[in-house]
């Protein structure tokens, strides 16, 4: 990642189809919390600067989210004329939670619950899961993807989007939509980070590398259905797709990273997902 500055749907591995959002349909103050029996809940005390989120994986995450929320409070409301509302915020766990859709396990990855409003993170996935299991990348950047994912759920959830889904599976369904979305909301950030500040006006980001960029396209694919299919051995059946194939997410993020309007995300209206 660019120096930051100043400052499961299914059954098995593979099963885990992650950024789930359909598995949690449902229906702010923002602040990373922690649980999980593996947790302690003063984990964030120690980010009290921006300096300290290039010593810390934890501070570092609290960077990522306050810069997404400089981003959306004046992007949402400046190109939809929609009223932000920040999440309640970032829970990570270990093991399992109990959320406003129910209870997740590590099983499920990362996820945002839109009746409570919470990203959920488990802290294992990405090198269990993502990185162990499908080969994914290790970059720095991978984790700010996902949680860029993830609060892009939280603006869907806003702009009233997420009622919008009605058929869940399927190339062209609803689900599909949502999550390309999601990613193409992801790549808006991406491409805006390095202009976001925290409450004193020192920027977060200092840069966002052709690296970071590259790190993020490689997590895109790796999450892509069609790739999830073939690394568990299995057949490519679009009909069972939830989240789009992995040329699919990456054309989404790159689609929002060169946007210059929100409206270019909009996957519900076009034919060429």
């Amino acid at each position: 990642m660019g120096a930051i500055s100043g400052g499961g749907i299914g059954t098995t591995i593979i099963v885990i189809i992650i950024f789930v959002i359909v598995q949690f349909a449902g229906g702010g103050g923002s602040g990373v919390s922690s649980a999980g029996p593996q947790e302690t809940t003063d984990r964030y005390d120690q980010c009290r600067h921006g300096s300290d989120a290039n010593q810390s994986q934890d501070c570092a995450r609290k960077a990522v989210e306050a810069s997404l929320e400089n981003y959306w409070s004046t992007v949402l409301p400046q190109q939809t004329g929609t009223q932000y509302r920040s999440p309640v915020g970032i829970t990570t766990f270990t093991g399992s939670v109990d959320t406003g859709c129910g209870t997740a396990t590590k099983d499920v990855g990362p996820f945002y619950c839109p009746t409570d409003q919470t990203i959920y993170l488990d802290t294992t996935f990405f090198q269990d899961v993502l990185q162990g299991q499908l080969n994914g990348p290790s970059g720095a950047f991978v984790e700010p993807y996902v949680i860029g994912h993830e609060f892009g759920h939280h603006i869907q959830n806003l702009l009233g989007t997420m009622s919008r889904v009605k058929t869940q599976q399927g190339p062209t369904s609803d689900s599909v939509r949502l999550e390309l979305q999601a990613d193409c909301y992801a790549g808006m950030w991406t491409r805006g980070a390095t202009g976001t500040t925290d409450t004193k006006g020192v920027a977060i980001f200092s840069s966002v590398t052709q690296d970071d960029i590259n790190t993020a396209i490689s997590a895109a694919k790796s999450v892509g259905d069609d790739y999830i299919e073939r690394q568990a051995g299995q057949q490519v059946n679009k009909e069972s797709w939830t989240h789009g194939s992995s040329e699919q997410r990456q054309r989404w993020f790159m689609t929002g990273y060169n946007a210059t309007s929100i409206q270019q995300c909009d996957t519900f209206s076009t034919n060429n997902l």
